[in-house]
């Protein structure tokens, strides 16, 4: 029987009460988020500081758990994107839609007691261009709620009334940098970093703001600049000596864009870097190296930001194999020793068990297809690349592709069955640099170049595949597995109550056993679900919670395999739906399912070169949006499907004068009107020859 130990009274089998309004007001504080006991609120990203995304409530059980209904809905007419995971303190419910438009509801009736709208359109001006509208979530800290922008601003809101506190700009604005994840507070801190490391030559940190006024407590850079500027610290210094070249002029990378977890015990927060800034190696490090701290994970001095350790996972990194995915703490058993934990399953395919305290490795497998690498050497911690993965001669197939094997959607860790619940891709990834000439290449300004040739083409929908896997990490092998819909589905939450709640890109809101993985509950709410679920309780009732909204990177680069769900844009209303044991609530129908129905112009001649042209200032501008080849997943609409492309009046409002602004589309002044007309003969190409999307 597999052993697991849990701190404190966890391991005792007590009924938690649910909560009610009587109870007196919580102080969000890191007493409150270290407990992991209470259950009627949920007051972090992962519930608490550990991440583990577990609740003790178990009001709903497998036993019962086929009795749930809806309780209440909540429809957003303004929202597109919706991946954030909210937060409850005390039967209010706390969550950010698109460009962080943050709301204040009662968890109880759906009642919205108020909202706030950071205007991110007119803050980001230009630099919208590069702006995704979804956001993973808000932070609360002692009658403060916190919500990063995508334009770079970390905002603290009053919670009872909305109104802002203070605001502080994290990045320069001249950067080309985002902000898509959520905030983590301690220690009367907040903390969080931003992505972009392929929009420019970008040089990744992570900044903690008092948590009163905004001020900068410290900031720490996850890869060291020019050697001739001198080092903030010894550790740069350090990390100095595994670079090559010139690295610093094409930024490095390491960006910190989602993955941060405080540790109370050790008072550290561990925070997982990105990929490089190009992913290319060849380009930014040409003479090879580790690159530290790219794809690493890094303890911190939670109150100064100062170096304790670092472990990481791909060393010289060359394939977008980043390290932002979640980082989850619990006390294991392993040969008969306990281990205080970090578990994290990165884009490259392996599940880590690090042993924090010193950040040794514990051990490491695969836990889905990998042929970068035939295993992790123990003695060095090293991965055993196979020859060949780094494409030196031009062009690889390499498993995973750079979507991974684990992206952001949460993972969760059941402290009853001691498995970890994690939402998985199969895809490989073509890697190309025949067409960027690595020595010749140059950082861009607000245009996507990553160093390798991509969305310049599509796949079809069958490219990859996806599953929920519950993995056993003291035993590092798979438990059981469930195959899941196309290849973007939620992250997870598990419970006492012996469940799994996973939302999926069919539109299905599932409730497995969490021992064995059987479908217990399923409802299909109309709509692609890219955010996960929480619970929380009030007045001795459980809920669920689930936002409805199509969202996050595959939807907007995944080509067919998004589109082949039909959540084309706009088609769809977005919404919060909760659910209770008898819920007797309806919902409002969805409409069905739309697929891009390209047009075909028999008088529109498409000129083969200019087409191969548009379709290089299709990656660099349009791709990242209305995906690969103009196949676009429901993030925004289908160019090949839009009567726009046959206007060239109409596209030049569009895209010079910014006629659709209003409804997220940023105009682009430094496009040309020679590359206008390529991308239209590409558009136009595109649309003749590719196969209507059809389920």
């Amino acid at each position: 029987m597999r052993e697991l130990m849990i701190r404190g009274a966890l391991a005792a089998a007590i009924l938690l009460p649910l909560a009610s309004h009587a109870a007196a007001p919580t102080v969000v504080d890191d007493a409150a988020l270290g407990d992991q006991t209470q259950g009627h609120n949920w007051l972090g990203y992962g519930r608490t500081h550990h991440e583990q995304r577990f609740s003790p409530l178990d009001q709903v059980n497998a036993g019962n758990v086929g009795k749930l209904g809806v309780a209440w809905s909540l429809d957003l007419p303004e929202d597109r994107s919706l991946t954030a995971t909210p937060l409850v303190v005390d039967g209010v419910m706390y969550f950010n839609g698109s460009y962080a438009r943050t709301r204040a509801v009662d968890a109880k009736t759906g009642k919205i007691l108020w909202e706030h709208d950071p205007k991110v359109f007119e803050t980001a001006e230009d630099r919208a261009r590069i702006l995704w509208d979804w956001n993973r979530g808000v932070a609360y800290w002692k009658g403060m709620v916190y919500v990063a922008t995508p334009d770079g601003r970390l905002i603290a809101l009053d919670a009872k009334s909305g109104q802002e506190v203070w605001a502080a700009q994290t990045f320069e604005p001249s950067k080309p940098l985002f902000i898509s994840g959520a905030p983590r507070v301690f220690r009367d801190k907040v903390l969080i970093g931003n992505g972009g490391t392929e929009w420019g030559a970008a040089r990744g940190f992570v900044t903690a703001y008092d948590a009163a006024t905004g001020k900068q407590a410290w900031r720490f850079w996850t890869v060291p600049g020019n050697p001739a500027d001198g080092f903030e610290n010894k550790a740069m210094e350090m990390a100095a000596k595994t670079w090559t070249g010139e690295w610093w002029k094409f930024g490095g990378g390491g960006t910190v864009w989602h993955g941060m977890t405080y540790d109370p015990e050790f008072n550290r927060v561990y925070i997982g870097t990105g990929n490089g800034s190009p992913w290319n190696q060849k380009m930014r490090s040409p003479g090879g190296g580790d690159n530290l701290f790219l794809c690493s994970i890094v303890a911190l001095d939670a109150d100064t930001g100062e170096y304790v350790w670092h472990y990481q996972t791909v060393p010289g990194e060359t394939w977008d194999y980043n390290s932002n995915m979640d980082i989850v703490l619990a006390d294991l058993v392993i040969e008969d020793k306990p281990v205080k934990a970090l578990m994290h399953a990165p884009k490259n395919g392996y599940f880590y068990v690090i042993d924090r305290s010193t950040g040794k490795l514990v051990s490491a497998k695969p836990f889905g297809k990998v042929d970068w690498a035939t295993g992790i050497d123990m003695t060095t911690g090293r991965p055993i690349e196979r020859e060949g993965a780094r494409y030196e001669d031009g062009e690889e197939i390499v498993w995973p592709g750079p979507f991974g094997t684990h992206n952001w959607p949460a993972m969760s860790f059941n402290q009853d069955t001691g498995l970890v619940y994690i939402p998985s891709i199969e895809m490989a990834g073509v890697y190309n640099d025949k067409y960027t000439k690595p020595q010749a290449w140059k950082s861009p300004d607000f245009k996507f170049d990553p160093g390798v040739d991509f969305l310049r083409a599509d796949g079809p929908a069958d490219w990859g595949s996806s599953s929920l896997r519950a993995w056993d990490p003291v035993q590092q092998k798979l438990v059981w597995e469930v195959p899941t819909p196309g290849v973007w589905n939620a992250g997870t939450l598990t419970t006492k109550g012996g469940l799994v709640f996973q939302g999926r890109a069919d539109g299905k809101l599932v409730a497995y056993a969490a021992d064995t993985g059987k479908v217990l509950w399923d409802i299909s709410l109309g709509l692609g679900i890219s955010a996960p679920a929480v619970t929380y309780a009030i007045d001795g009732t459980q809920y669920i919670a689930q936002l409805v909204g199509w969202g996050g990177s595959m939807t907007a680069t995944g080509g067919n395999m998004a589109a082949q769900h039909g959540w084309s844009y706009g088609a769809q209303p977005r919404r919060l739906v909760v659910f209770a044991l008898d819920g007797k609530a309806s919902l409002p129908k969805m409409p069905a399912p739309v697929f891009a129905k390209p047009l075909h112009d028999a008088e529109f001649v498409v000129f083969e070169e200019l087409a191969e042209r548009g379709s290089f200032v299709w990656k660099e501008s349009c791709g990242m949006c209305h995906g690969p080849a103009g196949t676009a997943g429901g993030f925004a609409p289908d160019l090949r499907a839009s009567a726009v492309m046959l206007d060239k009046k109409a596209l030049h409002q569009v895209v010079f004068d910014g006629a659709l602004r209003a409804r997220g589309m940023p105009n682009f002044k430094d496009v040309s009107e020679g590359d206008l007309e390529a991308v239209q003969h590409f558009i136009r190409r595109e649309a003749h020859k590719q196969q209507l999307n059809t389920p």
